[in-house]
C-alpha cells in the first residue's frame, strides 16, 4: 500500500498487521534522548520542537553522510527500550513508529487507545533504505549528534505493519505459526 504523509484517522483504521506500505512524504528521526526530551516537554506543558500530530518517528540514529549523499546508513534501532516514551507522544498525536523488534504491552494498548500503527523496518538494511531518503534536516537537539531529531523527506520508503489498532501484533502471529508448525 503506498501512502502519502502524513497520517490520518481514516489511513490508520485501514491498516492491518503484515501490510506492506512504501512512505511518501515527511518522517522524523528519534532515539531515546530525544524521546526523554520530548517526553520531559510534554510533562512541563511545553510544546514539541514539531507538530506530532499524524506524524511517523523512525528510532534510528543515522550514520554521516558520504559525499553525494544526503544521509549515511539508515537502519532502524531497536524498539522495545523507547517503549516508557511511546504512549505519551500517542496521546499528543503521533501517529505512526517505525522501528524494529517487538513492542511491550502499554505500547500495544497505547496503539489502540489513540489509533496508532507501529511498522518494522529490516535490521541490517540501513543503507538501502538510506536510497529512499532525499532530503534531511536537523529540526531539534542538535547537540545530541546522531540522536538529534531529523526531519526526513521519503519516497517509497519500505516497512511492515507490526501492530495496528486492532490489537493484531504480526511477530506474535509469526511465533505461533511456528510453535504450530514444529510442534
Amino acid at each position: 500500500m503506498d501512502i502519502k504523509l502524513p497520517l490520518t484517522d481514516e489511513t490508520v483504521a485501514k491498516l492491518r498487521a503484515g501490510d506492506d506500505v512504501r512512505f511518501t512524504g515527511v518522517i522524523y528521526t528519534a532515539r531515546d534522548a530525544a524521546h526523554r526530551r520530548m517526553v520531559e516537554s510534554l510533562d512541563k506543558g511545553e510544546s514539541l520542537p514539531f507538530d506530532i500530530r499524524g506524524q511517523v518517528i523512525y528510532y534510528v540514529g543515522p550514520t554521516p553522510a558520504k559525499p553525494g549523499q544526503v544521509i549515511g546508513s539508515a537502519g532502524p534501532t531497536t524498539s522495545m527500550r523507547l517503549d516508557r516514551f511511546t504512549p505519551p507522544l500517542l496521546a499528543a498525536g503521533l501517529k505512526g513508529i517505525i522501528g524494529k523488534g517487538g513492542r511491550g504491552q502499554a505500547v500495544r494498548d497505547a496503539l489502540k487507545q489513540y489509533k496508532g500503527v507501529y511498522f518494522i523496518a529490516v535490521g541490517g538494511a540501513g543503507a538501502l533504505l538510506a536510497r529512499q531518503i532525499k532530503k534531511v534536516d536537523i529540526v531539534a537537539y542538535e547537540d545530541l549528534g546522531t540522536e538529534a531529531v531529523r526531519r526526513l523527506e521519503v519516497e517509497d520508503f519500505p516497512v511492515i505493519v507490526c501492530n495496528d489498532i486492532y490489537g493484531s501484533d504480526l511477530l506474535e502471529e509469526g511465533k505461533s505459526r511456528y510453535k504450530l508448525a514444529v510442534g
